[in-house]
């Protein structure tokens, strides 16, 4: 079988844990796609393509290469209409909500000028970036001064606006593979600063009760295959903040293994392509 990594690191230690294990028996290979240019003399025929692509990057090139191969004929994990729902947080919250799961109520604002004009907020919100992306905005705002000095920085930047949960300081991170989930908890980012640990990883067993199904479902939602879902723990219910396409998996023994297979199955077309709810 021929494996194409659609990344520009496949040093990432998910893929070259992967790769290890796939190249005794199988080509592996690597594109990035910010480098491809014309697909057409790139791919100039059905034999020049791989057998499956695993998609590990989100940029509107990588995107669009994946739509390419996806009409030739070439499976793509994540598909490139699944990947950018999840870029999306205001149709990633309508899709969540509206098929039942519990994800944090969610609103959008073009920017964040019109929450300073009504002199937001008077709880606790947390602000993120309508378009997810690196280094995107994701901040928790508890009063005025602090909105005005992110509308400041951010002065164009369409945004959600979500409720601070009240919680325990800790993101669950779910993370799944051909439903396979794996879990750890890690100090979240909008919390107060603690000395102390910052991760603490787990077996999907000693997860709450309906977890480990929660974050499956939103698989069949999204039509995700490789993906991650952070969860709160609001007092005894879990309330889900994001989900992420093909995240980096960091430390999760098995990982690599279930994605080798997971590869492999599409490659072979053993795997029935599903396709994500429309916002």
């Amino acid at each position: 079988m021929r494996i194409c990594l659609l990344t520009p690191d496949p040093d990432h230690p998910l893929l070259a844990a992967t790769t290890a294990l796939l190249t005794p028996h199988h080509q592996v290979e690597w594109l990035d796609p910010q480098g491809c240019d014309d697909f057409p003399e790139r791919f100039p025929d059905p034999s020049s393509l791989a057998d499956v692509y695993l998609l590990k990057t989100r940029t509107p090139r990588a995107l669009a290469l994946a739509r390419y191969l996806e009409t030739h004929g070439a499976p793509v994990l994540n598909s490139a209409s699944a990947t950018a729902l999840c870029q999306d947080r205001t149709a990633m919250a309508d899709v969540a909500r509206r098929a039942g799961l519990p994800f944090v109520a969610t609103r959008t604002e073009p920017s964040l000028a019109p929450l300073v004009a009504a002199g937001e907020p008077a709880t606790p919100v947390v602000v993120k970036s309508r378009h997810s992306r690196r280094h995107d905005l994701v901040a928790r705002v508890d009063d005025a001064a602090r909105l005005r000095e992110l509308a400041a920085r951010w002065p164009d930047e369409p945004v959600v606006v979500q409720p601070f949960a009240p919680n325990d300081g800790w993101d669950h991170k779910l993370w799944v593979v051909a439903d396979q989930v794996f879990a750890a908890l890690r100090r979240s980012e909008l919390a107060d600063s603690v000395p102390g640990e910052r991760t603490r990883t787990f077996g999907p067993g000693e997860l709450p009760a309906g977890w480990a199904d929660l974050a499956r479902r939103v698989g069949e939602v999204f039509a995700l295959d490789v993906y991650g879902v952070d969860l709160l723990d609001a007092g005894g219910t879990p309330v889900i903040v994001d989900i992420n396409a093909f995240p980096g998996i960091r430390g999760q023994s098995g990982a690599p293994e279930a994605l080798a297979a997971l590869a492999l199955r599409t490659a072979a077309g053993s795997r029935r392509p599903r396709v994500p709810a429309a916002p």
